[in-house]
């Protein structure tokens, strides 16, 4: 068994998609139409063959619960992980990316947590 495939909801998956393609330099996986919304998954463009994120709308109220209590919460919904954190961190605020918090150490990782624009906080981390 492996994961291949993991979702965040997301309130508008072509804005999800602008995001997580232009901003954090993801690729496009899946774009498939499945009527009103789309089977959208985007990956790493270092490993293309890796897991697939699914941009999953949250259409559903329970979906929308779910993604408003956890973002009310301060809850990052997933992270990713980076090299360079202070190298990012400077790239995506130069991009235009809202910081909930900067670069932060935390014990053996050093954390910092952005908005997608899509009803998520996401937190990026690097080993240190």
């Amino acid at each position: 068994m492996k994961i291949t495939v993991t979702s965040i909801f997301v309130d508008n998956q072509e804005k999800a998609l602008q995001f997580y393609t232009e901003i954090l330099g993801f690729v496009i996986k899946n774009n498939i139409p499945m009527g009103e919304f789309k089977w959208l998954t985007v990956v790493s463009s270092e490993v293309q063959d890796g897991v697939e994120l699914l941009l999953e709308p949250n259409n559903n109220p329970a979906a929308l619960a779910f993604q408003t209590a956890i973002r009310e919460q301060g809850i990052p919904v997933t992270m990713f992980y980076v090299t360079d954190i202070d190298t990012e961190y400077a790239r995506l605020i130069s991009a235009g990316v809202t910081f909930k918090m900067p670069p932060t150490l935390a014990g053996p990782v050093k954390i910092a947590v952005f908005d997608d624009t899509c009803g998520n906080w996401i937190q990026i981390y690097q080993m240190v």
